[in-house]
């Protein structure tokens, strides 16, 4: 991903505490690539299977009169919302999470939904960023008209 349009209609801004510790998670456990940093301002933007992140690191918790910050942070950072990421490659991302014995939030299993008239079927694990943000990866299993498969 090079160029200025690198960005899809909706990138999350992810604020972290350590800029290592996250792009370590983030690229060695689950498979993100660096698309670009700005590691004098703790800053790096991440790509997986057209999933893009932008993390950046906080100096602090409370920081006064931060436009960016509109409230005090405290662990974990992302209550109230998770992050469905769809990747490739779903079985070796948890196989190298467990392998590395990463805290496994959810187990992965295959589940449907109903979407409209039909049942879409995603294998999905969750687990919960260095930070407290929940990540639920996913992958399709299949499209069914007819009633949900277990």
């Amino acid at each position: 991903m090079a160029g200025i349009d690198i960005f899809p209609p909706l990138t999350p801004e992810l604020n972290v505490r350590c800029i290592k510790k996250s792009l370590s998670f983030y690229t060695e456990l689950l498979g993100f690539s660096i698309c670009f940093e700005r590691p004098e301002d703790g800053f790096a933007t991440i790509e997986l299977d057209g999933a893009v992140l932008m993390l950046e690191q906080i100096e602090e918790l409370a920081p006064q009169n931060d436009p960016w910050i509109p409230a005090e942070l405290e662990y974990p950072f992302g209550r109230g919302i998770n992050f469905q990421i769809t990747v490739k490659n779903l079985d070796g991302i948890y196989r190298c999470l467990t392998d590395n014995s990463y805290p496994i939030q959810l187990p992965l299993e295959q589940k449907s939904y109903r979407v409209g008239g039909q049942f879409v079927s995603v294998r999905q694990f969750m687990i919960i960023d260095p930070d407290g943000y929940l990540l639920r990866l996913n992958s399709l299993a299949n499209v069914n008209a007819g009633a949900a498969q277990v």
